[in-house]
């Protein structure tokens, strides 16, 4: 597993536009790299050749622009190889006087992985003497197996580089190789070098250092591009329990190969995102899998969840699953954190009716009138229950719900209708000749329950319908771990 160097492409220079080659195996998949080291009267930025990404770019060496003297600028692009690739081009404005440009491509390869992830970090040193040492602004994160390219760009087109090396606190770098140095005479000249190396231990979030040796004394700017396999930090796997209502079981597993030390889980119904019910800011640290249930997705539409994880680093990665639709042959009234819920028939919604604390005033003939916010809506809700198990079902869970609120949710999701409502009162009428039963609640359109109250996948009550001991639990989940029961649908 790792990052090789595969080829070294032939430097190449002009005073405003360079199209530099591919060394051997630009093949599909792998990277190229490509550094470009400028100088210009206005400081330009080269510009970034079609198809690629412009990682970073960065000025320094201080001084005056002038020839062997003064700033110049390291540029880093990247593109992943897509086989057949053409040539890239750069350039610079042209018509100023001692503009140069000077540029090299690389081609690496990875082991594993699914991509490719980059970050770089830039410094310079305004010292002119062949002792160079830039110490770098920019933290970057750095694991084992980590590649880190140095690049160099110096005024004195006489000053060639060795003795590569680079620093960062806690990190261990392997030996440095070089596999570039040359000076760039047009315009006012500039120093294109490059070094690679690897990480062989250590992990921190830490800004490098970057040291060398020059044959003639120069001040100049240089970085670090840091690259690094693309290992996805997790999977998410989905399966819908077999209960009614229905609930949607998220797992997402494989966290300890992304090194994942909090999670954040999210619904996704178009393009609105909501946070899971207790999926905030999990903390994952030494975790092989987390598990959450949503029991308040909506019907009859697409859902997808993402996880959005973070490592022991700070480095970041979102997953998102493939998409789910839970579909009931009736309206739905329930309780999330309960896990409870009936089968309803909503005959008609609320008028929505509103409200404000006001006074009025009589002031000399002008009335001034001081109120508050308007309320939320209430109204009443009719609806009717067609057996005497939906109608036992809906008094359970009218009778605890969790702060007296209840989700209201059509069979194909109506936004302006779905949602949480308080209901401080409701009567029921059943019919004598058969199992029907009408209802009316008032309610109160609320807010969602507190965040720190999950939703239940299963109850002490799902364990005691199925196992008669703690022993007949033990034997069937053998061998097996508290994940295992988190993961059980049982509701088959």
């Amino acid at each position: 597993m790792g990052i090789s160097h595969v080829s070294t492409g032939a430097g190449v220079g002009h005073e405003d536009t360079i199209t530099p080659g591919y060394g051997s195996g630009a093949t599909a998949g792998r990277l190229a790299v490509l550094q470009v080291t400028s100088g210009h009267a206005d400081d330009a930025v080269p510009s970034t050749p079609s198809g690629w990404t412009r990682v970073g770019t960065f000025s320094g060496g201080g001084g005056t622009f002038a020839s062997g003297a003064g700033p110049r600028r390291l540029t880093w692009f990247v593109r992943v190889l897509d086989g057949g690739d053409a040539a890239p081009t750069t350039s610079i404005p042209a018509g100023s006087t001692g503009s140069v440009l000077s540029g090299r491509i690389w081609v690496l390869e990875r082991s594993a992985g699914t991509g490719w992830l980059w970050s770089a970090s830039f410094g310079e040193d305004t010292s002119s003497g062949t002792g160079f040492s830039a110490a770098c602004a920019d933290t970057v994160t750095w694991r084992p197996g980590d590649f880190a390219i140095l690049g160099y760009a110096a005024p004195n087109t006489s000053a060639g580089v060795s003795a590569h090396t680079v620093t960062a606190t806690g990190v261990t770098f392997g030996s440095v190789t070089e596999s570039g140095d040359g000076g760039q005479l047009s315009g006012y000249g500039v120093r294109n070098a490059q070094a690679y190396c690897s990480v062989t231990s250590g992990a921190a979030a830490q800004a490098p250092t970057v040291l060398a040796t020059l044959s003639a004394a120069s001040p100049g700017a240089a970085g670090v591009l840091r690259l690094r396999e693309d290992v996805p930090k997790g999977v998410i796997t989905l399966t819908e329990q077999s209960v009614f209502p229905p609930r949607i079981q998220i797992v997402v597993s494989e966290l300890l190969a992304g090194d994942v030390a909090t999670a954040s889980l999210y619904r996704n119904v178009g393009s609105d995102r909501t946070a899971l019910r207790g999926a905030v800011g999990i903390d994952a640290t030494g975790q092989t899998a987390i598990v959450r249930v949503d029991a308040e997705q909506p019907f009859g539409v697409p859902v997808t969840y993402t996880a959005r994880l973070v490592d022991s680093l700070g480095d970041e990665n979102e997953v998102t699953s493939e998409a789910i639709t839970s579909v009931v042959d009736s309206d739905v009234i329930s309780d999330a954190v309960r896990g409870v819920g009936a089968s309803v028939t909503l005959q008609t919604y609320p008028e929505k009716q509103r409200n404000r604390d006001a006074t009025v005033f009589n002031v000399g003939g002008r009335m001034v009138v001081v109120s508050r916010k308007r309320s939320g809506p209430s109204g009443q809700i009719t609806l009717r229950t067609l057996t005497d198990e939906a109608g036992d079902a809906l008094n359970a869970t009218l009778e605890d719900a969790t702060e007296g609120i209840v989700l209201i949710r059509k069979a194909v999701h109506t936004p302006r209708l779905d949602g949480h409502y308080a209901v401080p009162q409701d009567a029921e009428a059943p019919r004598w000749f058969d199992e029907i039963t009408f209802w009316t609640l008032d309610v109160v359109k609320v807010e969602a329950w507190p965040d720190v109250l999950e939703a239940a996948g299963f109850t002490l009550e799902d364990l005691a319908a199925n196992f008669s001991t703690l022993q007949d639990l033990a034997d069937f989940f053998t061998p097996g771990n508290l994940l295992d029961i988190a993961i059980y649908d049982f509701g088959g």
